[in-house]
């Protein structure tokens, strides 16, 4: 049996989910998100609660339980707190910088880099070392941040390039002499 499919899925207050056939749809203060779940699990609301139980004992639906309860839990943490991740920017003359909807990074390349904001996430840059992406969806928040860390991933000798916040680099040791 799943143990995170087991638990329902809270409603905070302010938060109202709607259900339409195997789509379900959580409107919040931050906004509205929706998630259509295969036909191997089954969606009940119950005043405040949103429950899924599998459709028989196969392995798939099994698998399903889980994946859709979370799914849906991150749906109503989306819509209430939204999701954030947090770059920081190492190197000699690295930094970044907000122009209206593009992010501007200078990486030690000759040209500075361009990156166009996509729709659904909000980047800030409170320092010229620091990127903030938000959003209520988690996947794209975290595909921006892969996204932009990818123009210049760390290096294991120095530590330079865009890294996130609480990620650890392995250091290697140069040549000996």
């Amino acid at each position: 049996m799943s143990r995170i499919g087991k638990k329902p899925v809270e409603l905070p207050k302010g938060v109202s989910a709607s259900l339409s056939g195997q789509t379900i749809e959580v409107k919040g203060p931050k906004g509205t998100r929706s998630f259509t779940a295969g036909d191997d699990v089954t969606i009940t609301i119950d005043g405040t609660t949103v429950k899924v139980t599998p459709r028989g004992t196969s392995k798939r639906a099994r698998q399903q339980w889980g994946m859709v309860r979370s799914m849906v839990a991150n749906l109503v943490t989306g819509v209430t707190d939204g999701f954030k991740k947090e770059l920081e920017i190492q190197g000699v003359g690295y930094r970044a910088a907000m122009a209206g909807n593009v992010l501007k990074l200078s990486l030690g390349y000759s040209h500075e880099v361009n990156f166009e904001v996509p729709k659904g996430v909000t980047v800030a840059s409170p320092k010229q070392t620091e990127i903030v992406v938000e959003g209520i969806d988690q996947q794209l928040v975290g595909q921006v941040a892969a996204n932009i860390r990818e123009w210049k991933r760390p290096e294991p000798y120095k530590g330079k390039g865009i890294r996130y916040k609480d990620e650890y680099i392995f250091r290697k040791e140069g040549k000996k002499k």
